[in-house]
C-alpha cells in the first residue's frame, strides 16, 4: 500500500499547495452567485413552506462546488501529466489499476470536500439553516464528490490535450450541474423540462443532499440515494475498466 498511500499525498498535495486557486477561488465564486441571486429572487420565489430562497438555494451552491471541484482536480491532474510526460512516473511503479483509481480519486474528493465546506461556512451567514438529517447531507456530499471525481478520472484519461478535457467539462459537467436544481425546484418546470431534470443524476445528488438540510426533496431520498449508487458503480467500472487496459495511458 505505499505506492497507493505516496500518490495519494501526492495528489493531495497538488491543489493544497495552490489553495488560492484551488480552494479560495471556488469559494468567492459561489459567494458571488449568492449574492446576485439571493438579492434578485428573495421574496419572489418561494420553494419549500417556511423556507427562503436564499435558504434553499445555500446547499446547492454547496454541492455545485463539491462536485465540480472534485471533477476539476482528477481530470486536471491527469491531463497535466499526460501533456507534461511526467505520466511515466505514476506508470512506471508496480501500482495496480485499484490503486491508481483510489488515489486519484480520494484526492479529488478531498478537494471537492473541502471546497464544499469553504462554501458552507462562508455562505451559512447570509440565512439561517436547519439540520434535518446530517447523516444524508454527509451521505451524498461522499458519494456526489466520489462520482465527479470518478468521472473525472475517465476525462483525465480519455482527453489527449487541454480543449479537450475544457469541452467535457463546459458541455458535459457545468450544463449537468447547472440543470440540476441548483439554482430553483424542478417543480418550477414545464412537465417535459421536468422529465429531463429527472434524467440527470446530478440532480438527485442535489435533491438528497438538500434533503439534509431541510426534510423536504422533490422526490425521496431513498430513491435520490439509490440512482447515485448506480451512477457510482457505472462511472467506477468504467474507470476501471480503462485503467487496467492502459487506455491512452501506455502508448
Amino acid at each position: 500500500m505505499q505506492g497507493f498511500w505516496t500518490l495519494l499525498y501526492k495528489e493531495s498535495l497538488r491543489f493544497a499547495k495552490v489553495s488560492v486557486q484551488t480552494v479560495a477561488a471556488p469559494v468567492l465564486t459561489s459567494l458571488l452567485y449568492l449574492m446576485v441571486f439571493s438579492q434578485a429572487l428573495e421574496g419572489r420565489v418561494m420553494v419549500y413552506e417556511k423556507v427562503s430562497y436564499t435558504s434553499f438555494l445555500i446547499p446547492g451552491l454547496v454541492m455545485m462546488a463539491v462536485l465540480q471541484n472534485a471533477f476539476a482536480n482528477a481530470s486536471s491532474s491527469l491531463i497535466q501529466s499526460k501533456v507534461t510526460g511526467n505520466i511515466v512516473f505514476v506508470l512506471l511503479p508496480p501500482l495496480s489499476h485499484w490503486e491508481l483509481f483510489c488515489a486519484y480519486v480520494l484526492a479529488a474528493m478531498g478537494r471537492g470536500l473541502v471546497v464544499g465546506l469553504g462554501v458552507f461556512v462562508v455562505t451559512a451567514w447570509f440565512a439561517h439553516l436547519s439540520f434535518s438529517a446530517p447523516l444524508w447531507i454527509l451521505a451524498f456530499a461522499v458519494l456526489g464528490s466520489a462520482i465527479l471525481g470518478t468521472m473525472g478520472l475517465i476525462g483525465g484519461i480519455w482527453a489527449e490535450k487541454f480543449d479537450q478535457i475544457a469541452a467535457f467539462q463546459n458541455f458535459i459537467i457545468m450544463p449537468a450541474t447547472f440543470l440540476a436544481g441548483v439554482f430553483y425546484s424542478v417543480h418550477s418546470l414545464s412537465p417535459f423540462w421536468q422529465t429531463v431534470s429527472h434524467l440527470n443524476p446530478f440532480f438527485y445528488m442535489v435533491d438528497g443532499f438538500r434533503y439534509g438540510f431541510f426534510g423536504v426533496s422533490d422526490v425521496p431520498p431513498l430513491v435520490s440515494l439509490g440512482v447515485v449508487l448506480v451512477t457510482l458503480a457505472v462511472v467506477s467500472a468504467i474507470a476501471v475498466v480503462l485503467l487496467r487496459s492502459g487506455y491512452k495511458l501506455r502508448h
